[in-house]
């Protein structure tokens, strides 16, 4: 993939990587944001041809400490928002599974680029939360976001006071899929990662697509809506077939990703 200044990006067996490389907090100035859009966008382009992102940054100190504060000034900060928003708008256009492996510190714009990934993965150091009110204003992507993901109350707490975080907290709360010893995270990491790797890329963003088709609808609208993704879309997928077949016939499937 593509070289850039400020993040590295590459693929490796099938999964797309990107990397915040600004170590050793990782601030999102609005360089690294553009970059970040750039590389979405390329990831997007290769879709067809990948099984999973994975969002994660140099180093194991900070995930990302956030966007840099020198870009809120009155005449950049249009545009820094812009930039940044469009991060989120670019993966929301990604099928494929996107995983956050997380080391570290996640705060302000680092939580949530962390947030906004379908799972996230985090090192026992994970400290995670949105700061923003402690300097007088609010995060506009969690505001939407984490009240998604964890109950309505404790993202209140979070979003108005300014806490943060630990692992095995934000696990608890379902705002952390796993949780991994530091010294342990890349091959724990690597296992998990492995999994979706072994599945078909069809069947996966298929999935995917049916889930933010059902989320927010009343469960009546919810099943139809899926029910037709089913019998229509999923059928007509190779591998869809192939993976019924095969367990009819107690063999493994062979995947063609298509």
């Amino acid at each position: 993939m593509s070289d850039y200044k400020y993040i590295k990006s590459w693929e490796s067996d099938g999964a797309a990587f990107i990397a915040i490389d600004r170590a050793p907090l990782n601030v999102l100035d609005i360089p690294t944001m553009e970059e970040l859009n750039a590389a979405l966008l390329e990831v997007k382009s290769r879709e067809l041809g990948l099984k999973a992102l994975v969002i994660t940054a140099d180093g194991e100190k900070a995930f990302s400490a956030g966007v840099d504060v020198s870009d809120h000034t009155e005449d950049k900060m249009e545009h820094m928002i812009e930039v940044f928003h469009d991060i989120f708008r670019n993966m929301d256009r990604i099928e494929i599974p996107v995983i956050a492996a997380v080391k570290g510190a996640a705060l302000g714009g680092g939580c949530e680029l962390a947030l906004f990934c379908d799972m996230i993965v985090a090192s026992d150091t994970l400290k995670i939360g949105q700061p923003e009110i402690q300097v007088g204003v609010f995060p506009p992507l969690a505001v939407v976001m984490l009240p998604r993901v964890i109950p309505e109350k404790k993202a209140f707490e979070l979003l108005m006071g300014g806490g943060v975080i630990r692992a095995e907290e934000a696990k608890a709360l379902g705002l952390v899929n796993h949780v991994f010893p530091l010294a342990e995270f890349d091959e724990e990491f690597g296992k998990f990662l492995k999994k979706f790797l072994s599945l078909s890329s069809p069947v996966m963003r298929m999935t995917k697509r049916s889930i933010r088709a059902a989320k927010g609808l009343p469960f009546a609208d919810a099943l139809h809506k899926v029910e037709k993704l089913y019998l229509g879309d999923l059928m007509e997928i190779e591998d869809a077939n192939e993976g019924l077949a095969a367990f009819m016939e107690k063999r493994k499937p062979v995947w063609t990703d298509k």
